[in-house]
Formats: C-alpha cells, sequence, structure tokens
C-alpha cells in the first residue's frame, strides 16, 4: 500500500472520535477500513459517523458496527473507464481499488475522476490522484462592473466560461494576443463589435473573436442578461493578456 494512502485509512478497532480525527485531517470525508493485511473491509464516511450520533452512539463508541461493509470498489485490474460509470451513481463520491488479494492499493474520488478527464490525463487505476489539480473543478464566480463571469473548464488547450451582461452595460473594447475566442449567445440579445464590424447577437449566434482582433460585447436590452458561452484557444489564458482601447468604467 502506497504511503500516501495512510491518511485514508482506519483500523477497524479504532474509535469514532479517532476516525473523526483523521477525517477531519485528511478532508474528503471518508476513510476506508482496512485489516492487518491491508485489505479492504469496509468503509466510513462523515455521514456514517452522523447517523451513528443519531442513533446514540458517543465518541469512545468503536466503529465495528458503524462502518459500511457493503461497500463499491475497482480491481486493479478494471479500466479508468469503469469508474467513470460507476460514479454515474450520485451516492459514489469515491471508490477503493485492491489489488487480487483484497489489499488496498488506490483510492479514486469523484472530484479527480473528473479532473483527470477535463484535464485530458490518460491514466489507469494505479496513477497518483493525489497529485491532479482539483481546481479544475472549483472555479469561482468574478464580478464585474458590467455583470459577472465564471469559469466552467481551464485545460492546457482551452478554456470556457460562462460571461452574464447586466441590462443596457458592456464589456470594455480589448484585444487578446496569446488567444482566439468562440462565443455562442446563450440568452438575450445584444451586439458584438470585432474590429470595424458590428454584428447583432440573439440567442443561437455565434461569432468568432481572432487572436488581436478588437472586440466588445454589449447587451441592448432594457431588461434581460446577456448570457454568453466563451471558448478561448491559445497559448495562455491569463486575464492580464487583455488589452483595453475603450471602457465605460474607466479601466484604460
Amino acid at each position: 500500500m502506497r504511503e500516501s494512502l495512510h491518511f485514508f485509512t482506519v483500523d477497524p478497532t479504532v474509535t469514532i472520535l479517532e476516525a473523526l480525527k483523521k477525517i477531519d485531517s485528511n478532508t474528503k470525508g471518508f476513510l476506508v477500513v482496512i485489516d492487518a493485511r491491508g485489505r479492504a473491509i469496509g468503509t466510513i464516511t462523515d455521514g456514517d459517523i452522523r447517523r451513528a450520533f443519531i442513533r446514540g452512539k458517543g465518541v469512545e463508541s468503536g466503529i465495528d458496527d458503524v462502518y459500511n461493509r457493503n461497500f463499491t470498489f475497482l480491481k486493479s485490474s478494471d479500466s479508468i473507464m469503469t469508474a467513470a460509470e460507476l460514479f454515474k451513481n450520485v451516492s459514489i463520491k469515491f471508490l477503493p481499488i485492491v489489488d487480487g488479494a483484497g489489499v488496498l492499493v488506490n483510492i479514486i474520488t469523484k472530484s479527480q475522476m473528473q479532473a483527470l478527464l477535463l484535464l485530458d490525463i490518460h491514466a489507469d487505476l494505479s496513477y497518483d490522484f493525489r497529485g491532479l489539480d482539483e481546481r479544475v473543478m472549483e472555479q469561482d464566480a468574478y464580478q464585474r462592473p458590467w455583470g459577472f463571469y465564471k469559469t466552467t473548464v481551464l485545460n492546457d488547450y482551452f478554456q470556457s466560461k460562462v460571461i452574464s451582461v447586466r441590462p443596457n452595460e458592456q464589456l470594455s473594447l480589448q484585444s487578446h494576443d496569446r488567444r482566439q475566442e468562440h462565443w455562442i449567445v446563450a440568452h438575450g440579445v445584444g451586439t458584438v463589435q470585432v474590429d470595424e464590424s458590428l454584428i447583432p447577437v440573439r440567442r443561437g449566434s455565434m461569432v468568432y473573436i481572432p487572436r488581436g482582433a478588437r472586440h466588445r460585447l454589449t447587451n441592448t436590452d432594457d431588461q434581460e442578461s446577456l448570457i454568453v458561452v466563451e471558448v478561448q484557444i491559445g497559448e495562455y489564458f491569463g486575464e492580464d493578456d487583455i488589452v483595453r482601447y475603450e471602457d465605460t468604467y474607466g479601466r484604460t
């Protein structure tokens, strides 16, 4: 068993308090219960412990009748797509991976599975999933004077965003040196300026923004937000790759 799995395993003889401390330390909300030979014999989650407290268990009670012996797992000989299929079950948040003798050899979580796919990493079940950058799944929404944007996918190949522009607001007239953009209007009406062209857009409209082109998005509606799905393709997607020429909010 690889050393990193120590943070996610527990002996069946420990107390609920000991299990809770370990769950709190690994921040993933679960542990795999293993026997003296390292075989996976069950799982325990913070939810299992919460339900044990409801039944009247105390922190010094053992986990023997708390942990789940009927758990879903993967064999090390399974494919990564077997994991993807199992994760379609919304109740499965993680999967222990065992060898032919039932010994725990790895663990994969649902968020790690999604990060693996979004980062286009080709791996088998021996991969060190703890090394994945799961922040690809945790992008915040960022407020701007004209509305907000939220990144939905960011990897080495592309970035996709949802952009929402409030009624009668507009983005700055800007260009990018290191990326091109493709816009699809999902809701509302407005205009897109691309260099000297002014293009009216509505739901279903698609606009291509070449690298280096001056462009601007404007919501022309008095009531509804203009919502655009943006896909960026290039070698760099940072917010500092913006050259502003005109801006309603004084950011030039």
